[in-house]
C-alpha cells in the first residue's frame, strides 16, 4: 500500500513520513481525553445545560422581545476554553 502511494504521487520516503506525522499531529486527542476529571465533567455538564433555546413561556412573558438565546454555542464552531 505504501509503495503504491509513493509511486503514484512520486513522493520520496521522507516526504511520506512528514505527511504521516503531520496527519497524526492534526488529530491530537490530548486536549480532550476519554478519562475526564470530575472538575472538567462538571464544567461540561453546566455548559451543556446552558446551551439551549429560550423557553416559550419567557418569550410570551416578555412580549417576544427576547426571541433567541444569544449565547447559543455550536460544538464545531465555538470551542470551550478548557
Amino acid at each position: 500500500m505504501i509503495d503504491f502511494f509513493l509511486k503514484t504521487f512520486n513522493f520520496d520516503c521522507l516526504t511520506y513520513k512528514f505527511i504521516i506525522i503531520s496527519i497524526v499531529e492534526t488529530f491530537d486527542h490530548t486536549k480532550m481525553p476519554s478519562h475526564k476529571t470530575l472538575k472538567i465533567k462538571k464544567v461540561l455538564a453546566k455548559k451543556q445545560k446552558q446551551n439551549r433555546p429560550v423557553p416559550q413561556w419567557i418569550r410570551m412573558r416578555t412580549g417576544n422581545t427576547i426571541r433567541y438565546n444569544s449565547k447559543r454555542r455550536h460544538f464545531r464552531r465555538t470551542k470551550l476554553k478548557l
